[in-house]
């Protein structure tokens, strides 16, 4: 059997970037108590994320890939990656067109038990719009047009059009025609638990079938697509949720022991006078729909009203993004069909193509924790 192998990719320039982890807030009053929910920008934290992958159904060579944190920004700095692994290969590769890191592994088929851990370690905090605080913000034009363009599921014509021009009619900027999808969003569609993994976001799909349920990579591709129509750049950014929320709602974090099912893709848009902003109307939908046991559908009742103003220009800090992309090919993937996005860890063998969204049967694991130096 092929020894472990190990590999170590250290970004320039971020580790000095590196300062005290921000403790959750022991305080922070339950939504049963008074709710309350508004990220407000603070200090970094730290975390630490492992994925460990060990394939149970061994047929000929083997093939993984895994999303490592590719976003360095104001609210996240991603810092490194390592890697133990019983691969005849293992890098850090790219998509050809959009340029999305992954780790690629490859073992021939003489590995008994393909396995693989991969470590990341990356900053974030939440993040909060100055709404009061209005400045020019530039951007890259290309980077601007790239957002604003169609996705293989994401059309930006026909019935994403219509419906994105209804729904901001009487609105004359693009903080107000964000507004108001928005709002269009959390009132006419909803989270449905039984949607497998976080959905694919074929919007034309849910618009021409009338059925606007799902989940994160459903709801908030809507937003992001009829944003999109009206001329607003949009993106979706695909993460994991790491640990539990500091303001009590327990459907807003995640578990870090297991973290298996804890993908959530959130929303941005950029408005000129404030940048790219934070949206995630698919966490309002899924608060009103999974935190209580009863379905509370009245985006003024006060468990729901904190989240779904603050989801409006905040994030908290307690997740990781991976990357912001569309229609990803798998480099030396046997496979030419694109992924509607990359989320989950990915993997083939000679039995096909492994299932992401059944960790179990995958067999991989994710969990993460906080570094406190």
């Amino acid at each position: 059997m092929t020894q472990p192998t190990r590999r170590h990719l250290l970004q320039t320039g971020l580790a000095a970037a590196v300062s005290q982890a921000l403790p959750i807030d022991a305080s922070a009053q339950s939504p049963a108590a008074e709710p309350r929910f508004a990220p407000q920008v603070g200090p970094w934290r730290s975390f630490e994320i492992s994925t460990t992958i060990t394939v149970a159904d061994v047929k000929g060579a083997t093939q993984l890939w895994l999303p490592v944190p590719d976003l360095s920004t104001d609210f996240q700095q991603s810092l490194d990656n390592s890697w133990t692994s019983n691969a005849s290969t293992a890098r850090l590769v790219a998509d050809p067109k959009r340029g999305v890191r992954m780790l690629h592994a490859e073992f021939p088929a003489t590995v008994a038990a393909p396995t693989i851990t991969l470590t990341s370690r990356v900053q974030t905090r939440n993040r909060a719009v100055g709404w009061s605080k209005p400045a020019l913000v530039k951007e890259d034009p290309a980077v601007l047009k790239a957002h604003l363009g169609p996705t293989e599921l994401q059309p930006v014509d026909g019935i994403v059009l219509k419906t994105a021009l209804a729904a901001t009619r009487g609105a004359k900027t693009d903080v107000d025609k964000v507004q108001a999808l928005y709002d269009w969003v959390v009132a006419n569609s909803y989270r449905d638990p039984k949607t497998r993994g976080c959905g694919t976001g074929d919007i034309k799909a849910m618009l021409e079938t009338g059925n606007l349920s799902g989940k994160c990579a459903d709801l908030n591709a809507l937003f992001v697509g009829l944003c999109r129509s009206v001329g607003v750049p949009a993106r979706d950014v695909y993460g994991l949720r790491l640990v539990p929320s500091a303001f009590g709602y327990r459907e807003l974090g995640g578990n870090p022991a297991n973290l298996k099912g804890a993908q959530h893709c959130r929303a941005e848009v950029f408005l000129r006078q404030y940048g790219w902003v934070a949206m995630d109307p698919a966490d309002v939908l899924k608060v009103m729909r999974q935190e209580k046991p009863e379905w509370i559908k009245d985006v003024k009742h006060p468990l729901i009203a904190p989240v779904n103003k603050a989801l409006f220009g905040s994030w908290e800090g307690n997740w990781v993004g991976w990357n912001t992309a569309h229609d990803i090919s798998l480099p030396g993937s046997v496979s030419k069909q694109t992924l509607p996005f990359l989320m989950y860890p990915q993997g083939q063998n000679d039995s096909g193509r492994f299932d992401e969204l059944a960790p179990d049967t995958f067999k991989y694991n994710i969990s993460a924790k906080e570094l406190t130096t």
